[in-house]
């Protein structure tokens, strides 16, 4: 049964990916190859070369091997109307019939936070506000440049930290371990690359959005992280949406979700006590 809820949100991912385009103003972050990775970033309104805003980085949901950058362009849309600087990754995906771990995604996460925080003053950002967020696999990527180490892409100026200063999480695959979703291809290894196995003092303040029905990340595992992480000291807010799946909180064109807007006022809200946002949320439901 997991697997065909698997396919299907593949397929879904796919579908909505013919019909939009990766939204903002497009930097090359990094050359893997022959092929230059980019990102997208929107900015508010009235920005200025030389403001000092916060700044969120998304990675985009699809199990590591498909979805498209354009995942968050509302979001991204939205959080920069209410003065941050929103960004979309473009990460390689592995293959769909492979069984290699997801050490390419990482490597172009950790190099995309290490382009934005190195041209912070270019793109008009606090280098020490900088967000990371991301759903499903793109939340495994999200929480990973926020929590752990490892996995450095050949020739990152290791000097450079790749870690992000908070962690928006909607229905994060952070739990590779036995039995868990993503398990099939980090093995034993899963320590290495799951967030959940690897709480400690002194990590970015989370929210976390997941649905009492998901399929990939049970809120039981949502629920037990964030305990772990408030025992060591970290601020976590996890949040568990009744009788919701996986992906309840997408933007659908064309057709109202208020789930979308809830999901997002509830991470205008938390952004906002961090003080990176300021007065009261303007989402328009």
């Amino acid at each position: 049964m997991r697997w065909f809820l698997i396919i299907g949100l593949l397929l879904s991912v796919t579908a909505s990916g013919r019909t939009q385009t990766p939204f903002g103003k497009e930097f090359a972050y990094r050359k893997a190859g022959d092929r230059d990775l980019r990102l997208y970033a929107v900015y508010p309104k009235d920005w200025k070369a030389d403001d000092r805003r916060s700044a969120i980085v998304f990675f985009h949901h699809g199990s590591w091997i498909v979805g498209r950058t354009m995942q968050f362009n509302e979001h991204a849309k939205y959080l920069a109307s209410r003065g941050m600087v929103a960004i979309q990754v473009e990460y390689r995906l592995l293959e769909r019939e492979g069984k290699d771990p997801p050490i390419v995604c990482i490597e172009d996460a950790r190099s995309s936070m290490r382009w934005v925080r190195n041209n912070a003053a270019m793109l008009g950002i606090d280098p020490n506000r900088i967000a990371s967020g991301g759903g499903s696999a793109g939340g495994h990527l999200a929480a990973f440049v926020g929590m752990m180490n490892g996995f450095d892409a050949p020739g990152d100026d290791l000097k450079i930290s790749p870690r992000s200063n908070a962690m928006v999480l909607y229905d994060p695959a952070f739990d590779n371990g036995p039995g868990k979703w993503g398990h099939a291809r980090v093995k034993e290894r899963y320590k290495e690359f799951s967030p959940f196995y690897n709480v400690a003092p002194k990590l970015p303040p989370s929210i976390i959005i997941v649905g009492e029905k998901d399929g990939i990340i049970p809120p039981k595992a949502v629920l037990a992280f964030a305990d772990a992480m408030k025992k060591a000291g970290n601020r976590c807010e996890a949040i568990v949406y009744p009788n919701r799946p996986h992906d309840f909180h997408n933007w659908r064109a064309g057709k109202a979700n208020p789930d979308f807007f809830d999901t997002l006022e509830r991470v205008d809200r938390f952004l906002m006590s961090l003080g990176w946002l300021v007065g009261e949320p303007t989402i328009k439901k």
